[in-house]
């Protein structure tokens, strides 16, 4: 292999040691062609996981891996409802498919793996409440427990208001949402009526 591919396979092996999971895009800053990753992949130095992302054999990631994958693909998803209920501790369901939220008007994103439900949210709907947790060196945007919550009602027709339910006594017993909190989202998603009795009676 020539020299200059012997540079850019390094810089690549140290990008995803660093991030975890790559796409193609990524190269920009390598210097690096895309052929390299075709390469690089038939020569088992890289793996692909799914169209456009790469990462490196035998890589032990985390339990989040599918959310990791799903972030790299997809910057701007936020994760959502049982699935952010899931990350939170808050559910005893095991989602099958990863629920995320999207500005309104945009697109299902186009991944093989893993399975997508997606939402569209506007306004401060979409931008309120987003907490980032880095794993595996990838961005992970995903609503907070009280903003997962009020969304739980929001979207109960889709999900089942006993999740709701379920949802609203574990943060507050867990002490994960404050019953301020809750107030503010849920005022901010318009779900203030209809949740008014529940936090009543937990209160």
């Amino acid at each position: 292999m020539p020299p200059q591919h012997d540079t850019h396979t390094q810089r690549i092996l140290d990008l995803l040691a660093h991030k975890g999971l790559l796409r193609p895009s990524d190269l920009d800053a390598t210097g690096a062609s895309r052929a390299v990753l075709a390469r690089m992949t038939a020569a088992g130095l890289l793996e692909k996981v799914d169209r456009g992302l790469y990462r490196l054999p035998d890589q032990d990631l985390s339990e989040n891996e599918s959310l990791i994958t799903v972030a790299t693909k997809v910057p701007q998803a936020v994760f959502c409802l049982l699935t952010a209920l899931q990350f939170h501790g808050l559910t005893t369901q095991l989602p099958h498919q990863i629920w995320i939220a999207m500005p309104r008007g945009s697109h299902v994103p186009k991944i093989d793996y893993p399975p997508i439900k997606m939402v569209q949210v506007t306004g401060d709907a979409y931008t309120a409440g987003i907490e980032i947790f880095q794993c595996d060196g990838v961005p992970l945007r995903i609503y907070g427990a009280a903003k997962t919550v009020v969304d739980c009602f929001k979207h109960r027709n889709k999900i089942g208001i006993d999740v709701a339910l379920e949802a609203l006594r574990d943060a507050r017993a867990q002490k994960k949402a404050s019953a301020d909190d809750l107030w503010r989202y849920a005022k901010i998603c318009r779900v203030a009526n209809v949740m008014r009795p529940y936090l009543e009676a937990i209160e």
